[in-house]
């Protein structure tokens, strides 16, 4: 019986392996540009997926929240069944348990430009819908067994185990989406470590967490109106780390820490209990805050450095992709997962497009690469040896309003003009 329900391979024109955030995206992208485009998408975990403790990575910003919001058509469910984000906010709080009066940097009214608190269990359910009501093949609870590339002139073969049975299937383009799993890269030895050694922490607590309630201070509640802060991505920062805040619809709350490696080891906040004991000498009001919710811890998660690049992700001549952390990753500060989730899957429609159209696609990829790659270097000279500075309330703001310049006045231009 194996052998005859390995002997018919099934065919795809694309086989997307992970169906997280970036697979589930790229899919519907690819289905959006290109109706008739036959995808499956594989993925590990089973769905319906949990809301709240799900995975890391909830915060976006601008470019992944026009992403989400103008290319994929998602703003009805962002706005039913998110929560609009009031911005990035600093507190230089370490070792203070009086919040309002530490110097912040955040806005005071609700930004033109809009980004999201997403609770990754919640939207990634959603993308699953979408994209099988789109046509979209889209298999949960597989593992992918192994994957073996073609070339220019071969489809890919992918086996996958799903229900105690073993399937196969060949597609012409191959885009992995695996996460930090990275079957591609592993398997063409792609991986490329850099120079920033950071670690993070986070955890989910199954309530609500508002600054707010830290300080009865008239003068200071009112400063934001709406006295929104806790829709804000919440940075509480010291030297050589942050900690965030952010809230998500599901009524959980995700806290983490960042830190780095060498002021503040990973060893010092690999469990909860360590955690809480850093807290409450860096951050005693958060230690507060979380002491009386213990009960509600849902999960404790951390990566050892975190930050990691990539050899290659696009080959046009063989037809392969990568997306999301299955390329390449720089930090959760300034949250730009989605965003360089946005670009590359943009990247790899437009490749795609361009050989369903049967025009050469080798040469297009090398410039998209080279351009991704620039992106990612850039950014990543925002937090290279750069964590020291964190906790310097004078210095900090203005690399922080420098930080965003550079990205308000290059990234989202290009992204947002389609350039």
């Amino acid at each position: 019986m194996e052998q005859e329900r390995l002997s018919a391979p099934e065919y795809s024109d694309v086989i997307v392996a992970g169906g997280g955030l970036a697979g589930l995206t790229l899919a519907l992208q690819l289905k959006q540009r290109m109706p008739s485009l036959s995808i499956t998408v594989v993925e590990r975990r089973k769905h319906p997926v949990p809301h709240g403790a799900h995975k890391v990575g909830e915060s976006s910003v601008e470019i992944g929240a026009h992403y989400f919001e103008k290319i994929l058509g998602l703003k009805h469910h962002l706005d039913q069944a998110q929560l609009k984000k009031f911005g990035f906010r600093f507190f230089f709080s370490d070792g203070r348990s009086d919040l309002h009066n530490v110097t912040e940097l955040g806005a005071s009214r609700v930004l033109s430009t809009p980004s999201y608190q997403l609770d990754r269990g919640i939207f990634e359910n959603e993308l699953a819908r979408l994209a099988q009501e789109k046509g979209v093949r889209f298999i949960d609870g597989a593992v992918i067994r192994s994957v073996e590339l073609g070339d220019s002139r071969q489809d890919h073969h992918v086996v996958w185990e799903v229900n105690g049975q073993t399937c196969r299937a060949t597609a012409r383009w191959l885009c992995d989406a695996s996460g930090r799993a990275g079957l591609v890269k592993r398997k063409l030895g792609l991986a490329e470590l850099n120079d920033h050694d950071a670690n993070a922490v986070w955890f989910r607590i199954a309530e609500r967490i508002d600054v707010n309630d830290w300080s009865t201070d008239e003068q200071w509640l009112d400063r934001c109106n709406p006295r929104s802060r806790w829709l804000s991505t919440n940075h509480l920062v010291g030297e050589g780390y942050w900690a965030w805040l952010i809230p998500l619809a599901s009524g959980s709350h995700s806290v983490g820490i960042v830190g780095d490696a060498k002021l503040h080891p990973i060893e010092q906040i690999n469990t909860f209990d360590k955690a809480m004991v850093w807290l409450g000498k860096h951050q005693p009001q958060l230690f507060a805050a979380l002491d009386t919710r213990r009960d509600k811890l849902q999960d404790f998660a951390f990566f050892k450095r975190f930050s990691y690049g990539c050899k290659k992700v696009f080959s046009g001549a063989d037809r392969w992709a990568l997306t999301g952390e299955a390329g390449l990753f720089l930090d959760p500060f300034y949250s730009p997962g989605s965003d360089f989730i946005a670009i590359s899957n943009s990247y790899i429609t437009e490749l795609i497009a361009i050989d369903q159209a049967g025009g050469a696609t080798a040469l297009m990829a090398d410039i998209y690469e080279q351009i991704y790659f620039s992106l990612y270097q850039n950014m990543l000279t925002l937090y290279t040896d750069q964590y020291r500075i964190f906790g310097d309330p004078e210095v900090m703001p203005v690399k922080v309003l420098w930080d965003y310049t550079y990205y308000w006045g290059i990234m989202c231009q290009l992204f947002f003009q389609n350039k």
